[in-house]
């Protein structure tokens, strides 16, 4: 399986009244991500399944990639994509979808450069996960602990100069 970890854009800056998971993408934001995904496209990146977390943030990413990489569903929604969630947790909800072939999951920091060091067998390797970045690991086992293959990150700031 081929799993995808996207984090969010920028977002907006938290203000008194607004809750953490409600902070939207910024207009840059959304046209960083939107030239970060058009080169995954281009890469051949095509999700069978969409995963995102429920925050405001992470699910306008999800719809991105969902217009961009041409993902016919909608994004399914899921805790265990949350800043602070455990990575054993979004491992396990990997395993649920162990038949897809494609994953794609939007979320957060701390997160996914957690995720991303744990998927690859190496917990404590640390991840610089910029915002917008995308980084695939193919996966062909699905025991507890996980020992996928980190094939590429793409950073926003290369993305924008390959268009």
């Amino acid at each position: 399986m081929e799993i995808y970890l996207q984090r969010h854009g920028t977002a907006e800056w938290g203000h008194t009244g607004l809750r953490d998971a409600d902070r939207a993408l910024t207009g840059e934001g959304i046209a960083r991500l939107k030239s970060i995904l058009k080169v995954a496209r281009a890469a051949g990146v095509k999700p069978s399944l969409v995963l995102t977390s429920p925050y405001r943030r992470a699910m306008e990413t999800a719809q991105l990639a969902v217009d961009i990489l041409g993902y016919k569903s909608e994004p399914v929604r899921s805790d265990a994509l949350k800043p602070m969630a455990d990575p054993r947790d979004a491992w396990e909800e990997i395993r649920l979808h162990k038949n897809e072939e494609s994953i794609y999951l939007a979320g957060h920091e701390p997160l996914f450069g957690r995720l991303t060091a744990f998927l690859a067998g190496a917990p404590s390797l640390q991840v610089d996960f910029k915002k917008g970045a995308i980084v695939r690991i193919d996966v062909d086992r699905f025991g507890a602990e996980p020992a996928g293959i980190l094939k590429w990150m793409l950073v926003p700031k290369l993305a924008t100069a390959a268009l």
